[in-house]
């Protein structure tokens, strides 16, 4: 279904209307829409899960691209495609540059390595990396990003459970489509571009950063990478650098004004809920 959004004629599929890692059914959705860009949100995010399921994962977050760059090549689309910092092995001690040598160390990190690959074979490609997304939209039901699950327990009072030694540069879903769109209006060069807030820190550091903004007591249970069994590796360091991004005209906020202004959101939704169930 069509809609238009923020000036542009969007058509938004869902699992339920489109299967991408049906080739057939992906051709046949772009040649009927003929759209000038394809935007890739979907996939296989569940990090764990993709170790006693590649082929899940790979299906989507790998084949499924090629499939979209077959189709975006053929009517002449930009494809927009988002990658991630598991890519890197996160053995490095200062943000990764684009052009870093990527190593990944588990199935969820091939499968998006070979997914950017893919992407990147459509004449023109947009593969923006991102990293510990937060800032889901009022209607999403799925499982809650790490930055929020970290403010759910903070307002709650709970311990908020943190990696002191994991670094990360966070992304929040807003400033991400506003590059999206400064990119693809700009005619920004085709490639591989890290779309994070600026700056990075621990988990540790961010989840005192949020108790300040929320002016509540700093409640941590503070673990150490190594001190966590999961299925698959996770790379410690893997902030990423952004300055390919500002070059091309949208320099990124930082992440700390990027939480300042999430953290507003939501209470601004929690206050509206709140008014709606007294007048309800």
């Amino acid at each position: 279904m069509a809609e238009t959004f923020a000036g542009c004629d969007v058509v938004a599929h869902t699992h339920a209307s489109l299967d991408i890692t049906d080739p057939a059914a992906v051709r046949q959705a772009v040649e009927q829409a003929r759209p000038s860009a394809i935007i890739n949100c979907a996939a296989f995010n569940h990090v764990d899960d993709a170790e006693t399921r590649p082929a899940d994962a790979f299906a989507v977050n790998a084949f499924a691209v090629r499939s979209l760059a077959r189709a975006a090549e053929s009517v002449g689309a930009t494809l927009v495609h988002y990658g991630s910092d598991f890519v890197f092995d996160g053995s490095a001690s200062e943000p990764y540059p684009e052009t870093a040598q990527p190593s990944p160390r588990s199935a969820y990190a091939l499968s998006k390595l070979l997914g950017e690959w893919f992407a990147l074979d459509a004449p023109r490609a947009l593969v923006l990396r991102v990293e510990s997304l937060f800032g889901s939209t009022r209607t999403w039901s799925g499982r809650a990003g790490s930055v929020d699950s970290v403010l759910d327990a903070l307002e709650q009072g709970r311990p908020a459970r943190v990696f002191l030694d994991r670094v990360v540069s966070p992304s929040y879903a807003e400033d991400v489509a506003r590059a999206t769109r400064h990119l693809l209006e700009t005619g920004a060069a085709p490639g591989l571009y890290h779309a994070v807030n600026s700056g990075y820190a621990t988990w540790c550091e961010l989840a005192e950063e949020a108790a300040r903004l929320l002016g509540v007591p700093p409640r941590l249970e503070s673990v150490s990478v190594e001190s966590v069994r999961f299925a698959a590796a996770r790379p410690r360091f893997c902030a990423l650098a952004n300055e390919k991004l500002a070059a091309a005209g949208f320099p990124m906020p930082s992440w700390q004004d990027a939480l300042r202004r999430w953290i507003a959101v939501r209470g601004l939704r929690t206050q509206q809920a709140t008014i709606g169930r007294i007048h309800g």
